[in-house]
């Protein structure tokens, strides 16, 4: 038997392993998915837990059942290269592996600044946006949240808050002169005037030196501040930057076509963890999964893969709250209810998959 272990049961290593049970895996194969969670979090929708718009069950499915799937649920510490094996941080197990596909996301990237890794909230983890949730959840009225980044994250984390608890100050600190500032100016001004219109303020070119227990301090003013909330940009997890692949300067393994590592070609690296041209997003490593199924399909039967299609996302949607959105679709803006109800359809499709 031959091992196959697929690091992240997220959007990008689940359409692995359905691609690879529907044409039917090889009787010689045996498929191991790892994963820190006994479920797959949505992790597009973790910003509805951080401002307790909704419950958590809503953002996590059951993972798919398949008598050719096996499932650890173990944090993983290290991959083992030279013994080609899998090592947990509990240490209650090894897992060994012949293919490996590794696909365990992102985390928060802090750049340096003191104070931020210790005394911020995050949503890049499920356990960490139930955490955010709690502490906005029992601030009392009139109590201060600031939203560190006005990337998409950012926008939906500080717009539901506001949405959940009208009591609340929200403040929004963006290193820009525009939030959103990868988007259509369109887009950028229904933002930026939705936040008016519902008393978030939002601080431009702002310059983060570091952050206290109780408060923020940008560019020489400090901002007492009951909880802080950090969306300031990802790096890939710490597993990935510890490997001895070579990288780009934003950490992510440099993969060839066919998703492989060059120097080591039984190891497959996608999604966030991986160079690419578009920013990390659910949809890249979704589109990414599905072409390493393929060509995995083919190299577990001695056969020679086809260099997968060049990938073309069909746009970014994001939420104001849950009557009002925004989005690139077919590379055309859209704002309003529209771009909002299509996200609402994205996500049950999610659910239902």
């Amino acid at each position: 038997m031959k091992n196959l272990v697929i690091l992240g049961g997220g959007y990008g290593g689940i359409k692995v392993a359905l691609g690879l049970v529907d044409k039917g895996l090889p009787e010689d194969i045996n498929l191991t998915i790892v994963d820190r969670n006994p479920y797959q979090s949505l992790k597009t929708e973790f910003y509805t837990i951080a401002a307790g718009t909704v419950a958590d069950r809503e953002v996590r499915v059951d993972f798919p059942k398949h008598n050719q799937i096996n499932y650890v649920f173990s944090e993983v510490d290290k991959v083992d290269l030279e013994n080609q094996q899998i090592i947990f941080r509990d240490l209650s197990q090894i897992v060994p592996y012949d293919y490996l596909v590794v696909a365990l996301g992102c985390e928060d990237n802090y750049h340096g600044i003191e104070g931020a890794e210790l005394y911020t909230e995050s949503v890049q983890t499920f356990a960490n946006a139930r955490k955010t949730g709690l502490a906005v959840g029992n601030l009392k009225a009139g109590g201060k949240v600031t939203i560190v980044g006005a990337g998409l994250s950012g926008i939906e984390v500080a717009s539901e808050i506001r949405e959940s608890r009208a009591d609340l100050n929200v403040r929004l600190l963006d290193r820009g002169g525009s939030v959103l500032k990868a988007f259509d100016p369109r887009i950028q001004g229904y933002v930026a005037d939705w936040f008016n219109k519902n008393d978030v303020e939002v601080l431009h070119h702002a310059n983060v030196e570091y952050v206290e227990k109780d408060g923020v301090c940008n560019n020489g003013v400090c901002y007492v501040n009951d909880v802080t909330i950090w969306t300031a940009g990802v790096r890939p997890n710490r597993v990935v930057r510890e490997l001895p692949f070579k990288k780009d300067n934003q950490e992510k393994i440099v993969v060839n076509e066919f998703f492989q590592v060059p120097q080591q070609k039984n190891v497959y690296v996608i999604g966030d963890c991986a160079s690419s041209v578009y920013s990390p997003s659910a949809q890249l490593a979704g589109i990414q999964g599905e072409q390493t199924a393929a060509v995995l399909n083919s190299i577990l039967r001695n056969q020679e893969p086809k260099v997968p299609k060049e990938i073309r996302l069909k746009g970014t949607l994001g939420s104001l709250g849950k009557n009002d959105g925004f989005g690139n679709m077919m590379k055309q803006p859209l704002v309003g209810i529209v771009p909002r109800l299509v996200k609402t359809g994205v996500l049950w499709l999610n659910k239902r998959h």
